[in-house]
């Protein structure tokens, strides 16, 4: 391909009924179709993925054993073509403005990597949450010279950078943190990573509470695993809500007291005292989405107190799985840890 800026790299597992908008987005940007490859890899699927990718007009569909997201993104990576590899999700849409808008930090040359933002459709309330959330975040991030926390739904990196680094790390199995553990190790290797706000993908968020919460337990499994890895970013990262922290301290607190609040009046007064605290905490972000949706900032304290109590544990299951239950399996089999991890499909 003559011309060729960029490779767009989709890893897709049964995605037949997604892949299709999400190719098909691709080929509608304000560049030229000529400047960009688009390169979906099908991680095993058995629903036709790679045929509706191939209909919607992929340059390259790869198809692979099932590995997981991040083996998928290596294939693609390894194939891609361009200098500048962005990544995207066969559940989002790009924008028409999504490649030239990703592209345009690397004009920079001290940029090794970009990050754009997620945008929904939905009316539900959950999902109108969802996005609220996110946009608190950006906001945030906007104002960051250079960040450290780059997701995969929007991103885009120089392809020899992710070459030197090693890639995705494939031990994470399913789409978890594999692309914050990149970012991380790329950060802390000193490449500068920026937040691009306008470089913006549809998706589709949960829409009712039981999948909101679904997911979140599986982010605290995970991040547990992420923190081990590095433990520094338990202070704090580009995206978290510094908040976060002390709305899992408190909750931690209010659980192990409430047993003795239920004996004795003084502690009782104390779990007030907690909960009351933990209901303050949640206030910066209600009061910023009652000037955008109501409904999400009076439903916010409610859900978070859920949210918490569902994320830490699964942060808290993540953490003695990941630290002693994974590792005694494998000392058991005489296998490493990362082979347990890989085997969980």
């Amino acid at each position: 391909m003559s011309g060729l800026k960029c490779s767009i790299v989709i890893p897709a597992y049964q995605a037949a009924s997604e892949i299709e908008a999400c190719v098909r987005a691709l080929n509608y940007q304000t560049i030229p179709r000529s400047w960009y490859e688009v390169i979906v890899v099908d991680d095993g699927s058995t629903d036709g993925t790679a045929a509706s990718a191939e209909r919607a007009g992929a340059d390259l569909v790869l198809r692979i054993p099932h590995g997981g997201p991040a083996a998928a993104r290596n294939a693609g990576l390894k194939a891609a073509k361009g200098e500048i590899v962005l990544f995207t999700d066969a559940d989002c849409e790009p924008s028409e403005e999504w490649v030239e808008r990703m592209l345009a930090p690397f004009t920079d040359p001290e940029v090794s990597g970009a990050k754009g933002a997620y945008r929904t459709r939905q009316r539900a309330l959950i999902a109108r949450l969802v996005q609220l959330e996110y946009e608190f975040r950006y906001e945030r991030m906007a104002r960051l010279p250079r960040i450290d926390f780059i997701d995969t739904y929007s991103a885009a990196y120089r392809r020899a950078v992710l070459l030197k680094a090693g890639g995705f790390d494939p031990s994470f199995p399913i789409p978890s943190a594999e692309d914050v553990d990149l970012s991380f190790r790329l950060a802390r290797a000193g490449h500068k990573l920026v937040f691009v706000p306008d470089a913006w993908v549809w998706h589709n968020h949960p829409d009712n509470l039981r999948a909101y919460l679904m997911r979140k337990a599986r982010y605290g499994f995970w991040r547990a695993l992420l923190y081990l890895r590095h433990p520094d970013k338990i202070q704090g990262d580009a995206h978290t809500d510094p908040g976060l922290k002390l709305q899992f301290a408190l909750m931690g607190l209010a659980i192990l007291n409430f047993p003795c609040a239920l004996l004795w009046w003084p502690l009782a007064l104390a779990e007030a005292g907690i909960m009351l605290g933990f209901l303050l905490t949640t206030l910066p972000f209600a009061r910023w989405a009652w000037k955008r949706d109501r409904m999400v900032a009076i439903a916010w304290p409610w859900v978070t107190a859920i949210r918490v109590l569902i994320q830490g544990a699964g942060l808290a299951f993540g953490l003695l799985y990941h630290s002693s239950l994974a590792p005694l399996k494998a000392k058991m089999a005489g296998v490493k840890i990362w082979d347990i991890i890989k085997s969980r499909r």
